[in-house]
């Protein structure tokens, strides 16, 4: 039976209604406001006390799309309560809208279900938070562009005037201001006398009307107004509300815009477009090879940190001179470089050493915070190709960190660092998400256009300026008609086209008039393509898997093909739901998923090198890890691409020997490796480093030089090259150096000796690349976007303790012994501690139920309704039905007990 029907049946408050519904309608409420639950109510009063609260009304509003919220607006400048009928004519219209009238029911249910309007269709109610939040007000303007009603408006004019008003209107005089003004509301409600009164209006004045109807409603004028003010002023169209300041009453703007609250009302989310349609084939393959590069930079960019990498800002973060040198060395611009560090930091492969520095057989261990590749990478790098991508790609998409805001400032004008503080965005995620399921709603091999895109994003979730009318211009400003154009002009400059395919990494995010959503999913959109999760702009098939999205929606004859990027595809029949949020172990499923459709399109590695007369050694594809680790030991990487190019030099073949390699080793290697015959001068290149190196031995004195072969040293102390080395002579063998062991390697190499190091015991040291990493280090965790959706098994706990935590609040009751008749419904009842103990024993003879107050040992109180058991020893075993279970309670932290009414 509807409240129409069944007047008293009307809950009279919030926590009336809640207690209307069922555990499946509170489910879906704390489900879509997860922060009611943290923690748990103990009765629906404090839930709905909970649910008006400022900070959760504000979380909700940001949280409903562009229709919901408009509706919420309309709500806000109805009467209230409200009638479905006035709240279908606010949205409406007087002519209706059919798109409208078959969105608005959906829309008012979104609102009940979390709780920002309750009542039956008779009674709508916008709770007070929210009504205050979206009401307009000189201060605060609201999106719909209106302003206060007329009984509002002119709540501080004499009766005098009022009168005189009415009057002018023609309208009958009354006795008093309350009436003049409902007669004054009633003339501007009623459309057939308003249009009189307007056919009677000079055309300057409805000039004016017509600035002022869409909103902003205020305006200044003089002391002395122009006619055609004061012939609005005369008759109530326009109303003072301060000196020099009047405003356009809410009911004269609702009959000018034939009843509409908005201007344009948007019941049916933009549809995304495609721009172009490629193979899926191609898709794919091309994601695949990006995804190949993705692990091929990271590899890189570890592979440069192996030794410790740059040293960790005071304030945190890398500086910007060591992210240049990082772009350089992986030859991409510092934003994407900032993004590839981001990632290597998000998936745990790279992580401070927490100060301890990378000790070294030669240094001392030093002292410098720097940044170095952790244990967990080489754990990574032992896994194949396809794992090693989902590792990334889904760290990817749960990190909140954004790397596209490195170099930008923060609100203490401090410029934001690579790896630094301050980058953590909790929005990223879902919009990242957000992104993929709307491009896994296209048509295989659909890439979309990234102004609908975005226009999509924006309808789903408002900006703030949308949301509170906070980018409204100033109330009081003098209207000026090419000020709008000219804004809007400038703002249309600023945006940019949507464009299709690959998009470039936006540096610098973009607009900086867009919102924040809007420059995460431009972002987004990058850096998927970079990751390799889309291929030319398309969702690939291992992205789909990545979020757990159905298969796609093939591309058939019906539509129509585009001939070129620009145009676009129709999108009729192609919008699909959005996949489901996953688990953390739904999502481990999908990236297994994930690494299983992308191995097979990742090319194969090889075991083999084509080696050339000149010094070089092309590899023309991936190489399996242990040819491509000890090759990057052998040479150096001359150019990258298709295929690899590597040279051979003298210090390159050095560093193959100082970490342990032979002559013979080298050989050996090169031979099995080479699909061509080893070319004589790469054999005498390695013969002949392979025969000077470690004939000089150099150590810690602070450093010392010794070789059998004392022609060598004296030849070293007559170069005048090494003066600045300190040397002296210790022994006809040795030479003893003031530097370091380090800086003399250095000094002696670059005079065109190949020393080689050596411990304490005189043993040569080896040198490896990969010796220092850090201390075990977590990923770093998210930052939430609030508390996290509750599971069923939560959910159902909550509704329980919150209903049994009601029905202990509510129930009526009796007085026991001492306790005051009067006790208030909610308050613990009181009574003495022998009326408890005595009320407890008969209630264990009688099988009744009790209402008792109970403090825990934290002085956290509650009431409960229980079914005692037994009581002995001090305590009382019973049957709580708030808890759903037995449990035993001392009987001093019993505040009293009452009586169930039957």
């Amino acid at each position: 039976m509807s409240t129409e029907e069944n007047p008293a049946a009307a809950p009279r408050s919030l926590a009336e209604a809640l207690r209307g519904r069922d555990d499946a309608s509170l489910a879906a409420l704390l489900r879509s406001r997860p922060d009611l639950i943290t923690p748990v109510p103990t009765d629906l009063t404090q839930l709905a006390t909970r649910a008006g609260t400022r900070a959760s009304v504000v979380r909700a509003l940001d949280r409903l799309d562009r229709f919901t919220l408009q509706t919420a607006q309309a709500l806000a400048v109805a009467p209230d309560p409200a009638t479905y009928q006035e709240l279908l004519g606010l949205m409406a219209g007087d002519d209706g809208d059919p798109a409208v009238s078959a969105a608005l029911p959906h829309a008012l249910g979104t609102l009940r279900e979390q709780a920002l309007v309750w009542g039956g269709d008779d009674r709508l109610r916008l709770v007070r938070t929210a009504r205050e939040l979206l009401a307009p007000s000189p201060q605060h303007p609201s999106p719909t562009g209106l302003g206060p009603t007329v009984r509002e408006a002119a709540a501080g004019m004499s009766p005098g005037r009022i009168q005189e008003i009415v009057a002018t209107a023609g309208l009958p005089s009354t006795h008093d201001s309350v009436s003049a003004l409902a007669a004054l509301t009633g003339l501007f409600d009623d459309a057939e006398r308003m249009s009189a009164l307007l056919d009677q209006a000079p055309g300057e004045s409805l000039e004016v009307l017509e600035r002022l109807v869409w909103g902003p409603p205020y305006g200044q004028v003089t002391a002395d107004p122009a006619p055609r003010l004061r012939w609005l002023l005369d008759r109530g169209l326009l109303l003072p509300t301060a000196p020099g300041t009047v405003v356009l009453p809410r009911e004269v703007a609702l009959r000018l815009r034939a009843g509409r609250a908005h201007r344009t009302t948007e019941p049916v989310p933009p549809p995304v477009e495609a721009t172009a349609v490629h193979r899926p084939q191609m898709v794919d393959a091309t994601a695949a090879g990006q995804a190949y590069t993705a692990l091929a930079t990271v590899e890189e960019l570890l592979k440069d940190w192996h030794e410790g990498g740059p040293a960790v800002l005071r304030a945190g973060g890398l500086s910007v001179r060591d992210l240049k040198r990082t772009a350089v060395a992986l030859d991409v611009p510092e934003p994407v470089a900032a993004f590839w560090v981001e990632l290597a930091y998000a998936a745990g492969l790279l992580a401070s050493d927490g100060g301890a520095g990378a000790s070294h057989a030669l240094t001392s261990a030093g002292d410098d915070e720097r940044y170095a590749a952790t244990p967990a990478y080489d754990e990574w790098l032992e896994r194949p190709p396809g794992e090693r991508w989902a590792r990334l790609a889904t760290a990817w998409l749960a990190a909140t960190r954004t790397p596209g805001l490195v170099g930008e400032r923060d609100a203490k004008d401090r410029t934001l660092s690579a790896l630094g503080a301050g980058l953590d965005r909790s929005a990223a995620p879902e919009v990242r998400h957000r992104v993929l399921a709307l491009l896994a709603g296209l048509p295989e091999g659909a890439a979309p256009d990234t102004g609908s895109l975005l226009a999509r994003l924006r309808w789903e979730r408002p900006p703030r300026a949308d949301r509170t009318g906070a980018g409204a211009p100033s109330p009081y400003a003098r209207r000026t008609p090419a000020r709008p154009a000219e804004g809007a002009r400038g703002a249309a400059a600023r945006a940019g086209a949507g464009g299709s395919g690959a998009p470039a990494y936006p540096a610098g995010g973009g607009s900086g008039d867009e919102d924040l959503r809007s420059r995460l999913a431009r972002w987004t959109l990058a850096e998927a393509e970079m990751l390799g999760v889309t291929g030319r702009g398309a969702l690939s098939s291992h992205g789909r898997a990545l979020i757990g999205a159905p298969p796609a929606p093939r591309h058939t004859a019906a539509d129509t093909e585009p001939t070129g990027p620009g145009d676009k595809l129709p999108v009729h029949h192609r919008q699909v739901p959005p996949p489901p949020a996953l688990s953390p172990a739904e999502q481990a499923t999908a990236a297994a998923a994930a690494a299983r459709l992308l191995e097979p399109l990742l090319p194969e590695p090889l075991d083999h090198v084509l080696l050339q007369a000149d010094l070089t050694a092309v590899a023309p594809g991936p190489l399996e890890r242990p040819l491509a680790d000890m090759l990057g030991v052998l040479a150096d990487v001359e150019s990258k691409g298709g295929a690899t190019v590597y040279r051979f030099t003298p210090g390159s073949v050095r560093r193959a020997l100082d970490a342990g390699q032979s002559a013979a080793d080298l050989h050996a290697f090169l031979a099995a490796h080479s699909r061509t015959p080893v070319p004589q001068p790469l054999t005498y290149l390695i013969d002949d480093v392979a025969r000077r190196h470690g004939h000089l031995r150099v150590g810690a004195a602070s450093s010392y030089v010794r070789c059998d072969d004392d022609a060598v040293l004296n030849e070293i102390l007559a170069d005048k090259r090494a003066a600045g080395l300190g040397l002296r002579r210790l022994a006809p063998t040795v030479l003893a150096a003031r530097t370091d062991p380090t800086s003399l390697l250095e000094g002696l190499r670059a005079m065109g000796f190949a020393p080689a190091a050596e411990s304490a015991e005189g043993d040569v040291l080896i040198a490896r690349a990969d010796a220092y990493r850090t201390p075990p280090r977590t990923p770093p965790e998210p930052v939430p976007d609030g508390p996290p959706v509750p599971d069923d098994t939560l959910l159902a706990a909550a509704i329980r303790a919150v209903r049994a935590g009601d029905l202990a609040s509510t129930a009526p009751r009796k007085p026991v012994g001492g306790e005051a008749a009067g006790t208030a419904p909610g308050e613990l009842p009181r009574t003495t501690a022998a009326d408890t103990l005595a009320a407890l024993q008969a209630a264990v003879l009688t099988n009744d139920t009790l209402w008792i107050g109970y403090v825990n040992a934290e002085g956290a109180a509650s009431q409960r309704v229980i079914d005692p058991i037994r009581v002995e020893g001090g305590f009382v075993t019973a049957y709580d039905h708030t808890a759903d279970e037995v449990r035993t309670y001392p009987l001093h932290r019993i505040t009293g007990v009452a009586e169930l009414a039957d």
